[in-house]
């Protein structure tokens, strides 16, 4: 508070709160009540111990549940013919993904080819008993391998052409094909479904705020998306080893996502309240008197005798201030009317 405005106040409280000294006996008996009326709309709150609770304001990220995501990657060398999704989409299990022609899979249909000759063959040759049970056993053997193989790589189409079909249910999060792309065996994968009915929220978490995260700590959790609404969870872990990259660990929530309002890295809010269950000093943040980089109370001593207190602070807490010394428990604080009675004070 400005010298110019304290002194403003003093005027005034001066009037109120100061004696009659060399004005006249009408004028101290209307002082009087005008001072009578100003105390009696003075309000006090006393300095209680209490838990002190805090909140921190943390950044955190959304992301896929690594258990609920599948990342199609090619097993073999080929030429996108065709795809059948965009980025984004909800595809069902089972659902035709893209086509791939393969020089490799021409192959191994031409062998399947061979092999459903060689089975037909070995079966009427056996019917006329002309070979052993063995050589038919070893052709039918030999053509499911193939089928077993052809298999793994997708639908059969013909003529070297596979289709991929989604291995799950889910929303397409990731997609690295398009029409005449080549994918090799190994490579990255060509698309990504998820499941994100439930999401993690990866928060990150400072060296100077590890004390105060704990699993099972509840939180809230907002998004510009989303600003006029909160979203409640908690903290399901915290990780035991600092990102090398960000320099921060990171704590996880498990969220339900059913309305399906949070997507893959998008940016969020936590709040996290944290309880110490250690007894401070409490008195309502309003009673705060912030003069000179320095914060001050008023407190009643005394029936209509009062004095200033500085404070040093520990925290604030909604609509509460922590104090580390300069009161006393059950100190009388003046929460109303304490900036006039401050600035009079200060003024004798």
């Amino acid at each position: 508070m400005s010298k110019k405005i304290i002194k403003i106040i003093a005027i005034s409280t001066v009037v109120l709160l100061s004696s009659c000294n060399g004005k006249s006996k009408q004028e101290s008996v209307e002082n009087n009540a005008i001072n009578k009326v100003f105390l009696q709309n003075v309000k006090t709150e006393k300095a209680v111990l209490s838990n002190r609770q805090q909140e921190l304001i943390l950044n955190g990220k959304v992301e896929c549940d690594p258990d609920r995501v599948v990342n199609y990657t090619p097993l073999i060398s080929g030429v996108v013919e065709r795809t059948f999704f965009s980025l984004g989409d909800r595809v069902v299990k089972g659902q035709k993904m893209l086509h791939i022609r393969s020089s490799e899979l021409s192959l191994l249909q031409s062998e399947l080819t061979i092999a459903r000759r060689n089975l037909q063959s070995a079966e009427a040759m056996y019917e006329e008993r002309l070979i052993p049970e063995k050589e038919l056993i070893e052709a039918r053997a030999n053509y499911e391998r193939l089928q077993s193989d052809l298999s793994l790589y997708g639908e059969n189409i013909g003529g070297g052409i596979f289709a991929i079909k989604a291995p799950m249910t889910g929303y397409v999060v990731a997609k690295n094909a398009s029409l005449g792309s080549t994918v090799s065996e190994g490579s990255e994968p060509i698309f990504t479904i998820a499941d994100l009915s439930i999401v993690w929220i990866m928060v990150n978490v400072y060296a100077g705020n590890l004390q105060l995260v704990k699993e099972d700590l509840p939180v809230e959790i907002t998004s510009l998306a989303y600003p006029d609404e909160i979203f409640s969870g908690k903290i399901n872990a915290v990780s035991k080893v600092f990102d090398p990259e960000e320099k921060v660990m990171k704590a996880r929530i498990v969220l339900s996502n059913k309305d399906l309002k949070f997507m893959p890295e998008m940016s969020v809010v936590v709040k996290l309240k944290n309880e110490t269950h250690k007894n401070c000093l409490s008195i309502l943040t309003d009673a705060l008197i912030f003069d000179d980089n320095r914060y001050f109370v008023v407190v009643e001593t005394a029936p209509e005798k009062f004095e200033i207190k500085e404070v040093q602070l520990q925290g604030h807490y909604q609509k509460n201030s922590y104090i580390h010394s300069g009161l006393n428990e059950n100190d009388k604080v003046v929460v109303k009317n304490q900036l006039l009675i401050y600035a009079g004070l200060k003024e004798k």
